[in-house]
């Protein structure tokens, strides 16, 4: 009558050990692969992007979070002016800068778009 219990395991015949140190090793190895995978390039990603903030200067041509391009016309500690077109100017957040783009980006981009 042994429906969820064999016969060999119910007599105690078999000695079943606890894991030791092997037991560990695949979940250390998880963590290790999803450090590497995930959160390594994460914080990688975001020491750049605020080395690239900080290093924002006048003259420069960024595009934002929100894909506007614009050059820097002045800048504080929070804030940047950016000229998008001829005497237009906003004013976006600094973090919402996302990258920088070569010298000659936005000359070329509102000539063509005047012309």
């Amino acid at each position: 009558m042994s429906f969820f219990i064999s016969d060999a395991m119910a007599a105690g015949s078999t000695v079943v050990q606890q894991p030791g140190m092997e037991g560990l090793i695949f979940p250390v190895a998880i963590l290790v692969f999803f450090y590497f995978l995930f959160l390594r390039p994460q914080a990688q990603r975001a020491k750049e992007k605020k080395q690239m903030v900080s290093a924002l200067g006048k003259g420069a041509e960024v595009v934002t979070a929100g894909g506007i391009l614009g050059k820097v016309i002045d800048l504080d500690d929070n804030f940047v002016k950016l000229e998008v077109g001829d005497n237009t100017f906003i004013q976006v957040q600094r973090q919402s800068i996302e990258s920088m783009m070569p010298k000659g980006t936005f000359k070329a981009v509102t000539k063509k778009a005047s012309g």
